[in-house]
């Protein structure tokens, strides 16, 4: 079994929108659990006794006052959802389907795809930057299948270009990523200021993403076995995860937890907690459209829980299968964008 995508799509268009940063009819109204609150997170003493606590807790904390509009933009796109949990009591998947189901939804739906990107960040004190960029995606085909590849359920290795519109500061820098299933992700950055490309190391994963509230692991996704899974609660419309780092000492966080839609595996929510079980930042998908029969994520947001301020990414144009070659996500295009697939 391939994982090399990750669970934490705010690019599910790019990965869902481009999935693309997600099919099924979208019928009933789900209820999103509320979020912790600053009570619940006093309860976690360490991050051992966190994660056992938090798994008593997950399925239905109380509201915090300064996170409803968080929670009211997860339950906008769990309406778009739908009530499709019902659909699940079929047979309960286990812990690694629901992992695999979750990345194949959040990074590979359709051959390949693209987006258009509005980014606004938002800082602590009010203040607005916005930045627009576009995402293409190529997903490697299944070995020996039979299928044609936009049909394929196959999660192997990726490839994503995003090309920088606005603002002029920005305007054609190109972030290419190369997603590989037993290895470090190779990354690219091209500065056209500087005509540099630069490579992006490993250990910059968890940097800001274009002074954004997400980092370049949100981009281009994280490895689904760098982690430990575990169901620690399971409602009618969300199978909630945590998920614990395997090697503590290169994240930034001790764990996450994850709402995942039942009836379509789309990932509505998502929460790290540091090392003492506090939640510092938060993935909402906002809004939900089906495109091309996909449920796509066409908005989504990451606050910055500690520190204030939060960024929103608006998806539009949105397209799968679209042929896009392989050849594009080389160096030579860092220079020369494919602009026939970025317009």
């Amino acid at each position: 079994m391939n994982r090399s995508g990750a669970l934490v799509s705010n690019f599910a268009p790019l990965a869902a929108a481009l999935s693309l940063l997600a099919a099924a009819a979208l019928l009933a109204p789900a209820a999103l659990p509320a979020e912790d609150t600053a009570a619940d997170s006093q309860k976690h003493a360490g991050a051992a006794e966190a994660q056992g606590a938090g798994a008593q807790e997950a399925g239905a904390p109380e509201a915090a006052s300064g996170e409803g509009s968080q929670r009211g933009a997860a339950e906008a796109a769990s309406k778009d959802l739908g009530g499709q949990g019902a659909a699940a009591d079929e047979g309960a998947p286990s812990v690694e389907e629901i992992v695999d189901r979750a990345n194949l939804v959040s990074y590979y739906q359709g051959a390949d795809g693209r987006a258009d990107v509005e980014m606004t960040i938002t800082d602590a004190r009010g203040r607005e930057r916005s930045r627009e960029f576009t995402i293409l995606r190529w997903d490697r085909p299944a070995p020996d299948s039979e299928k044609p590849k936009s049909e394929q359920t196959h999660t192997g290795e990726q490839k994503f270009y995003v090309y920088f519109h606005r603002p002029a500061d920005v305007n054609k820098m190109v972030y290419m990523v190369w997603k590989h299933l037993d290895s470090d992700d190779d990354r690219w950055l091209y500065l056209p200021a500087l005509d540099l490309v630069k490579r992006v190391a490993s250990t910059d994963r968890r940097s800001s993403f274009v002074g954004s509230h997400f980092v370049y692991e949100d981009v281009s996704g994280r490895h689904t076995d760098a982690d430990e899974h575990e169901l620690i609660d399971t409602t009618d419309d969300y199978f909630v995860l945590r998920n614990t780092p395997k090697r503590p000492e290169e994240a930034d966080f001790a764990y996450f937890d994850m709402w995942i839609h039942r009836g379509s595996f789309l990932v509505v929510r998502t929460k790290y907690y540091d090392r003492s079980g506090r939640s510092y930042r938060t993935y909402t998908a906002e809004k939900v459209e089906t495109i091309d029969g996909y449920p796509t994520v066409v908005k989504s947001s990451m606050a910055d829980e500690k520190m204030g301020g939060k960024t929103v990414m608006t998806y539009s144009d949105v397209d799968y299968n679209l042929d896009v070659p392989e050849d594009v996500f080389s160096e030579r295009y860092l220079r020369r964008p494919p602009f026939e697939y970025l317009r």
